[in-house]
């Protein structure tokens, strides 16, 4: 009599040698198959479908890019790029599985957004959920930012958008009330002020946890020009430690897990230059929410070359601002600021970082202009205390600055921070220099914030710390022909060279009458 027979063993995914792939793609997961992979062939796979990616206990989604060359992967080799391999946290030549990764269940969704339709609370937080698990290729990350972008939200919809970036990673709880924080909308080169009210407020004994960006299309973040004087890529334990003995920090927010989303749509909007205002008030509100902010204070500046051009579309965005802050929990109070120019002298890291460290120790060549707009925003978050009075907080801020407290603070965060032993006095500025002259007489009437960001990243800000711009002349100057307005540094002369034919285009400084200075707009 014959047993019956034993079942097939269950098959085992094929595994394939993982390999990291020296290839920067910046916020997507990105694997390389071999066209010869034997995997590849049996599975059916195709170019830019998402796969899902198995090793360590660990699991990623990821595009999929084929390739023929055996020097970037080979037949039995599954290539990750930088950030992908980092999530898994192996090392080269471990073993890990590839299989077809599941469709994004929000796609029907987006397919009603692209087509003109208002999406509800569930329908954003399901797209939101599979954007920040890498389950949306980059052009179905185009479709919703440019849908969303086309139609512009409505202000329930910029609602769930927030509310559904916030709830996705990682949310902070700091267990005590208020923890301040401070937000620019951005555009307007050199405008350091974070570096300064963060320990101005920090000493006064709020708490202000200040993680930052890093440049993506600006000569310098605040994350950029912080990395001068102290490290800024820091453990979230260690950043934890050292707010809570310091009362702030001023570190690199991108390892935070904090909006996690926001960080992937980031990278699809800078490209296509879109900065529609429903994504902007989701991606900065949800930020804040998710870092345990319960006070912001937002600045939004307006001038002819800034992001807002107008009052009236001022005051349009802090509306939004207000209704979803509102919905969210979350107390806000809006600036409206000066944007008509760069703030400070200094446009890249070093620059900037040596205007900052000239306001703390009260040096007599600092710059006017980012002083007081410094203090009066730390005066606006000090309104946030309970304890001090509406209109008490700038004269408190500029007693914290005047007499070296703000000063002694930032020099405890450098130093927790891990020191980069900064000096201002002899900053390490690029060696290779030009200057921009007037080409007539009068006053500074305009100022290009847009060119002269342009003409600093070009040459070679942020990458370069001591590449940059440095402002000799500012708005309302009076100027005689041949006068120098500011000059370029470059540490290469390819990069001196492109700056140059940048100037020769168009210097971004306007020289006429006094009657011809742009309007004043701001609301402090």
């Amino acid at each position: 009599m014959t047993s019956p027979a034993a079942p097939p063993p269950a098959e085992q995914p094929a595994t394939l040698l993982l390999r990291r792939v020296a290839i920067d793609t910046y916020r997507e997961n990105v694997a390389y198959l071999h066209r010869d992979c034997a995997i590849y062939r049996a599975e059916g796979f195709q170019a830019l479908s998402k796969v899902e990616v198995r090793a360590n206990g660990q699991r990623i989604l990821a595009s999929l890019n084929v390739v023929d060359d055996d020097c970037i992967v080979g037949a039995d080799e599954l290539g990750l790029s930088e950030d992908a391999f980092a999530q898994l946290n192996v090392a080269n030549g471990h073993p890990a599985s590839i299989a077809q990764a599941e469709p994004a269940a929000s796609i029907p969704a987006l397919h009603r957004k692209i087509a003109g339709e208002r999406l509800n609370r569930e329908d954003f937080y399901n797209i939101v959920r599979d954007i920040a698990e890498h389950r949306y290729s980059k052009i179905e990350l185009t479709a919703f930012v440019v849908a969303c972008n086309q139609g512009e939200l409505d202000r329930e919809e910029v609602y769930f958008l927030s509310d559904g970036m916030a709830r996705i990673g990682r949310r902070l709880d700091w267990h005590e009330h208020p923890v301040v924080d401070k937000h620019c909308i951005g555009g307007i080169p050199g405008n350091r002020t974070s570096m300064l009210v963060v320990p101005i407020v920090a000493a006064h004994g709020m708490l202000c946890p200040k993680t930052s960006s890093r440049a993506i299309t600006s000569p310098a973040g605040t994350a950029d020009t912080m990395e001068v004087l102290a490290d800024v890529e820091l453990p979230f334990a260690r950043l934890e430690q050292i707010v809570r003995e310091h009362r702030g920090c001023l570190a690199w927010g991108g390892s935070s897990q904090l909006s996690p989303a926001d960080d992937v749509l980031i990278s699809v909007e800078r490209p296509l230059s879109i900065d529609s205002p429903g994504q902007m008030v989701a991606s900065i509100l949800s930020k804040k929410l998710a870092a345990g902010s319960t006070h912001l204070l937002l600045d939004i500046p307006v001038g002819p070359t800034a992001k807002v051009r107008s009052m009236p579309e001022a005051q349009k965005l802090r509306k939004l601002f207000e209704f979803v802050a509102a919905r969210l929990g979350l107390a806000i109070d809006v600036v409206i600021s000066d944007g008509r120019q760069p703030v400070g002298n200094g446009i890249g890291p070093v620059l900037e970082a040596r205007d900052v460290m000239r306001v703390l120790e009260n040096d007599p060549q600092a710059p006017i202009d980012l002083r007081q707009k410094a203090l009066r925003l730390a005066g606006r978050m000090l309104e946030f205390d309970p304890d001090v009075r509406g209109g008490d907080g700038y004269a408190i801020a500029r007693d914290i600055l005047d007499s070296g407290r703000a000063l002694s603070k930032m020099r405890a965060l450098i130093e927790a921070q891990g020191s980069k032993a900064f000096d201002y006095r002899q900053a390490p500025l690029a060696a290779l220099s030009f200057d921009i002259h007037a080409g007539n007489s009068g006053v500074v009437s305009a100022i290009d914030n847009l060119q002269l960001a342009r003409i600093a990243r070009l040459a070679g800000a942020p990458k370069v710390q001591g590449a940059g711009v440095d402002l000799l002349r500012k708005l309302g100057d009076p100027v005689q022909a041949g006068m120098p307005l500011y000059r370029v540094y470059a540490a290469y002369p390819a990069d001196l060279e492109f700056a140059h034919q940048a100037c020769a285009r168009s210097s971004g400084f306007s020289v006429g009458p006094a009657d011809s200075l742009a309007p004043l707009f701001v609301e402090f």
